[in-house]
């Protein structure tokens, strides 16, 4: 199961990927022996597939019979389709009407399975807003900001959350395990006191308390060696989602920052380096005007995004350099893009197991992709003083 769940995981990851670049383009249907793909804008489609159904839309709708397993990613994803195997379930706003026969697997923004959404096999959620109205016969394992629960459980429950309630149809059948800041009131009608779990939790502890979900007995979810694996599958995720973004929204500029490091990495670095002592000076420059005392979480949020984009940018362009240069097309689709660039991320990732190097490898991506975004930014604000002096220069003719 681990291995499954992982290869759906990074399949669902591919589906935003080439899905965001297509948007406003017709619905594609492709099939691959008895498994459908299909992508587009907008997609309301009423299955009746032998195999594996994967879809991929801005607006995803599914409806009718999935015979295998049942991916579907977008930013509004509905599902009523029935589904005889698991169902693999990502987007902003997730809602799941139809009925799995094994096991569920959903995130979401805000996420919600309705009554008719019975889950004969285990159930994994995750999301900012999780509301659980569906029966589930296996293990419930949830983590949210909000979390409601209002369906009969039979399996034991893992539920981490900033908020916890329940409403009246909510029963659980196992033990019950809540991690909270503080301890809840749980109704006997859900569980009795002698089958309820509190742990506190701390804000520090909220990741190390995620992993820990994995653990549940009943749950086939990760061995306790695999957390690692578990957290580098979501940021692989998070990192290929973020890449097809770029691509499908800003291609030239993004090729154009590509080119800028493969032609001077040296003068990139050093612009990186200034960039990042810039980000960083913001903090406490922004601290000593007194009035610009709350501002600072907002330079520290730019701070991490800019180090994350830079991350990115410095991982792909590399990527892309080592992908032409082993005879690759440098004019390569979006797919072959992305699949180079989740390359890149699992390449690096191994490299931090060696100390030290890992480390270096890291922080001269990080300054490659800051320096390239630096001097785009003087670039558009102050223009391009190298060509000002080409045209002044110039002889002039007598």
């Amino acid at each position: 199961m681990p291995l499954s769940l992982s290869r759906h995981i990074a399949a669902l990851c591919l589906l935003v990927g080439l899905a965001l670049p297509a948007l406003g383009e017709p619905v594609t249907v492709t099939r691959s022996g008895s498994d459908t793909f299909m992508s587009g804008a907008s997609i309301t489609e009423t299955l009746d597939t032998q195999g594996d159904s994967f879809i991929a839309a801005q607006s995803a709708v599914a409806r009718g019979v999935s015979e295998g397993d049942l991916h579907v990613a977008g930013f509004d994803v509905s599902v009523s389709a029935d589904t005889r195997e698991d169902l693999y379930a990502f987007g902003a706003t997730v809602v799941l009407r139809g009925a799995i026969a094994r096991d569920l697997t959903a995130a979401g923004i805000s996420l919600r399975t309705e009554d008719s959404a019975q889950t004969s096999g285990n159930a994994r959620l995750l999301g900012k807003t999780v509301t659980i109205e569906g029966p589930v016969a296996g293990a419930l394992s949830v983590s949210g900001r909000e979390v409601v629960l209002n369906a009969p459980i039979t399996g034991d429950v893992r539920i981490l959350a900033k908020t916890l309630s329940f409403g009246p149809k909510a029963v659980v059948t196992g033990t019950l395990t809540y991690s909270m800041e503080d301890r809840i009131d749980v109704p006997e009608q859900v569980a009795p006191a002698s089958r309820v779990v509190f742990k506190k939790l701390s804000p520090l502890e909220v990741w190390d308390e995620f992993v820990d979900m994995g653990r549940m007995r009943e749950m086939p979810m990760l061995p306790t060696f695999a957390s690692i694996v578990f957290g580098f599958i979501i940021s692989l995720l998070f990192f290929v989602a973020l890449g097809a973004l770029a691509l499908g929204v800003m291609p030239k500029r993004l090729e154009a920052m590509r080119k800028s490091i493969v032609a001077g990495p040296g003068r990139t670095l050093i612009a990186g380096i200034a960039g990042l002592s810039v980000l960083f000076g913001m903090v406490p420059v922004t601290g000593l005007t007194i009035v610009g005392l709350p501002f600072v979480p907002i330079v520290v949020l730019g701070i991490i995004a800019a180090w994350t984009l830079g991350y990115a940018l410095g991982a792909y362009a590399v990527a892309m350099r080592v992908w032409v240069g082993f005879g690759g097309d440098p004019e390569a689709g979006t797919a072959a893009r992305l699949v180079v660039f989740a390359g890149a991320i699992i390449v690096i990732a191994l490299l931090n197991f060696i100390p030290f190097v890992g480390w270096v490898a890291n922080y001269t991506l990080v300054l490659l992709g800051i320096g390239a975004m630096t001097t785009t930014l003087l670039t558009h604000f102050i223009g391009n003083s190298g060509q000002s002096l080409d045209v002044d220069m110039k002889p002039t003719k007598t």
